[in-house]
């Protein structure tokens, strides 16, 4: 027997659906004119296009691919595939594709389409470790032109959602790929989405039209263009100057202008700033998995818990628009309500944690153990204000504990190089996102791409890979809570991933768009059913 899930939507919501706006003459919003074209600030270049692997802006991929299902708030909806079927032992999907789609390039969308592009993810497995559906793949099959099987090893549970993401399970024009494969390159970037990108001039700009023979209907925006503007004073004034009309939190957590100049735009009358509910936490990663570091100490990463305070980083930094968080996960996401004990901010409870650990000092000085400074690295993203601001913050209170941190900005590609090395002591990161979350940040604790250097070096580490392993597959919802709890319980105790704030997406759009929602993830654009009045 199979059980079968076919949902049918009245309407699928078009992606990136926006209608622009310029700066009429007597300076309001004029959102009448026909063609018009949505500008909008990025402070990176969309780099490589590739959607199988990880170099380029998700944003803009989001605009030009599709994957086979959508993730949507009330649960997983048709995309390029109208229906699937699971077979009962949860190993066997079978898709029912969309008929009469094309790529960009006119190539048909079909079920060989669908293979030669989930074939070429699977043949660059160790890129996608991250994502644990790429092990259970055992078998891909055309059953005919409309219709494609796949198979897994054994029961996964978030198979749907990590089918859903933005990548790597998209879909490129197979006429793009090189010898056959995309994991040295591609020739082009043409998917089935409704845009299709025309011109990009690196670290300028990058241009998106229509696709007209988009099968859900072409987006009544002509043109999009992506343009690369740095963070802060220039983004703010080429809003004013209506050079760019839209400009929102990147797929790295990311502002292009910080909070106060948020306020500013929208007490003009002439912008809304418009924020998501909670569906992220920033955090620090600790690096558990350094031998000759402090932080491989448990009792320094709980000290600099206990240093970090959250409130003052949530009202002053982000202007009250973030909330403290005192866990990995907000209660809202499903498995993680499970009453963790929060860590205070408390300089003293932190001096009594280091003094037991070990680590003395003299007053004024850096504490010492066996020889060894309390030194440490804190690496945080050169493009975010918000997170230079983070770490000087922290860096001075923990001075005052007999603590040192050396701060190093850098580019988020260099961040995401170093957590995956393990070349860090202290870095700033954030988790998935609601969509995705517990599943997707848990598994990334056991991915050598992700944060396999901050739980390695835990107790009981063995133990946490094999718990992970088992809540992926289990079939028994109460013991997957168990799991969860448990695998939950131990990160915090060992206090490797810090939380700060709860983050969300924050938009500045013209005061006359209406009809601003969000996805169920940070990794987007967050254009959806947008209008004006």
């Amino acid at each position: 027997m199979k059980k079968r899930y076919t949902i049918i939507m009245a309407a699928l919501t078009s992606m990136a659906v926006l209608a622009g706006c310029g700066k009429a003459e007597n300076g309001q919003t004029n959102a009448s004119k026909p063609n018009q074209e949505l500008v909008y600030a990025t402070v990176k270049d969309i780099n490589d296009m590739n959607p199988h692997l990880y170099p380029g802006s998700m944003p803009a991929q989001g605009k030009v691919y599709e994957s086979l299902v959508e993730n949507t708030p009330e649960g997983i909806k048709p995309l390029l595939a109208e229906s699937w079927d699971i077979s009962a032992d949860g190993t066997i999907y079978t898709f029912h594709l969309r008929e009469g789609v094309t790529f960009h390039d006119g190539e048909p969308f079909n079920a060989e389409a669908v293979k030669q592009n989930i074939d070429a993810v699977q043949h660059n497995a160790a890129k996608h470790t991250w994502i644990k559906l790429s092990a259970k793949i055992v078998n891909t099959r055309v059953i005919d032109e409309s219709t494609f099987e796949l198979t897994l090893s054994e029961p996964y549970y978030p198979a749907l959602l990590e089918l859903s993401m933005t990548r790597p399970y998209v879909f490129l024009s197979p006429k793009d790929f090189m010898n056959g494969e995309t994991k040295d390159g591609v020739s082009g970037y043409n998917g089935t989405g409704p845009y299709q990108l025309t011109e990009h001039k690196t670290d300028q700009y990058a241009v998106f039209e229509a696709n007209d023979n988009y099968w859900n209907g072409a987006p009544p925006i002509h043109k999009i263009t992506a343009k690369v503007l740095p963070t802060g004073e220039t983004t703010f004034l080429a809003l004013q100057k209506g050079e760019v009309n839209f400009v929102f939190t990147d797929d790295r957590g990311t502002d292009s202008i910080d909070a106060e100049a948020m306020d500013r735009l929208a007490e003009s009358g002439d912008y809304q700033v418009v924020r998501s509910e909670p569906m992220n936490t920033k955090m620090i990663v600790a690096n558990s998995g350094k031998a000759d570091s402090p932080v491989h100490d448990k009792a320094v990463r709980e000290a600099i818990w206990h240093a970090i305070d959250r409130e003052t980083i949530a009202r002053q930094i982000f202007s009250g628009k973030e909330t403290p968080a005192d866990t990995l996960f907000s209660s809202n996401v499903n498995y993680a309500d499970i009453g963790l004990q929060p860590r205070a901010y408390d300089l003293q409870a932190a001096e009594g944690l280091l003094e037991k650990g070990g680590w003395t000092h003299a007053s004024g000085e850096i504490r010492m153990k066996d020889g060894r400074a309390l030194t440490m690295k804190l690496y945080y993203d050169a493009a975010s204000l918000s997170q230079k601001t983070q770490a000087e913050l922290i860096q001075n209170t923990v001075q005052g504990i007999g603590m040192q941190l050396e701060l190093i900005g850098e580019d988020s590609s260099s961040i995401a190089n170093r957590r995956a090395t393990g070349d860090y002591d202290l870095l700033f990161n954030q988790t998935w996102g609601l969509a995705y979350d517990p599943q997707s940040t848990v598994s990334a604790f056991t991915s050598e791409t992700a944060y396999y250097h901050a739980t390695k070096g835990i107790a009981r580490a063995e133990q946490l890979i094999s718990q992970i392993e088992e809540v992926m597959v289990t079939t028994d919802e109460e013991r997957r809570k168990s799991l969860y709890k448990d695998i939950l319980t131990k990160v915090h105790e060992e206090a490797v991933f810090i939380p700060l704030t709860n983050g969300n997406l924050t938009v500045v759009a013209p005061s006359t768009l209406q009809g601003i929602t969000f996805k169920q993830t940070q990794f987007e654009l967050p254009f959806v059913s947008m209008h004006f009045k």
